[in-house]
């Protein structure tokens, strides 16, 4: 899988696809609205640079834009203006072309 389409178009399975990691999974549960288990999955991985990343995107989209704000400068990422499904497609095609 390579583009954040496809990556997305998975989220229709039962699971996430194997091998992923736990940012691009936490990424896939929110992207089935499963935003309290994408939360655990990255509060599990805190201090990894991609978990802290989707961790301030799920802040942003819950609306907690303050604690959003602290995971964007743990990720040493930028606040992030696009919309959350732009951010979303951002992040997921970063981290599948370092997959």
């Amino acid at each position: 899988m390579t583009t954040a389409a496809a990556f997305r178009a998975t989220k229709a399975a039962a699971e996430p696809p194997a091998g992923v990691g736990p940012a691009l999974e936490a990424l896939w549960r929110a992207a089935r609205g499963e935003w309290d288990a994408a939360h655990g999955v990255v509060q599990g991985h805190e201090g990894e640079a991609d978990c802290d990343w989707v961790h301030a995107h799920l802040h942003r989209q819950e609306g907690d834009l303050d604690n959003a704000r602290y995971w964007y400068r743990r990720a040493r990422k930028p606040e992030s203006t696009a919309s959350l499904a732009e951010e979303w497609d951002e992040i997921a095609t970063a981290m599948l072309k370092g997959a």
